[in-house]
């Protein structure tokens, strides 16, 4: 036992093979941490939610949507019931909206409405997706 610590041979393997552990680990952390950050950055999702809407009779109807999801989205497209909404305007915001800036807006869909009709409102996305929103004209 007393030639091992003696002999400094058999301590410097030791300490060659610590230090490499620790310089993995270390190595092995940062990798994870930036792979997780790329990750973050591309795994924004875009989700919209109708919060309400008003009736004009049956002139109009204001939808007032948020974005909740975590990156921007665009309104390309508004459908009345699978038929492409022709008179769709914005009262407040604007067709692209982002979770920082600016999450809501008011879409105003004028055509002539038939009252007591059951209407399916689709909202298209620039990435293609399509949210719903149901509701009987007054």
């Amino acid at each position: 036992m007393k030639r091992l610590f003696k002999s400094r041979k058999a301590l410097s393997p030791v300490v060659a093979a610590i230090i490499l552990i620790a310089v993995t680990v270390a190595v092995s952390i940062a990798v994870a941490a930036w792979m997780g950050a790329l990750t973050f950055t591309f795994m924004q999702t875009e989700e919209l939610k109708v919060l309400s809407h008003t009736w004009n009779g049956t002139t109009y109807i204001d939808l007032s949507v948020k974005n909740t999801g975590t990156g921007a989205l665009t309104i390309t497209e508004v459908r009345v019931t699978d038929v492409i909404a022709s008179n769709v305007t914005y009262t407040s915001g604007s067709e692209t909206l982002d979770p920082a800036s600016s999450p809501t807006a008011t879409l105003r869909i004028t055509q002539s409405f038939i009252s007591g009709v059951k209407y399916e409102f689709a909202i298209l996305t620039a990435q293609g997706n399509k949210y719903t929103y149901i509701t009987t004209a007054p």
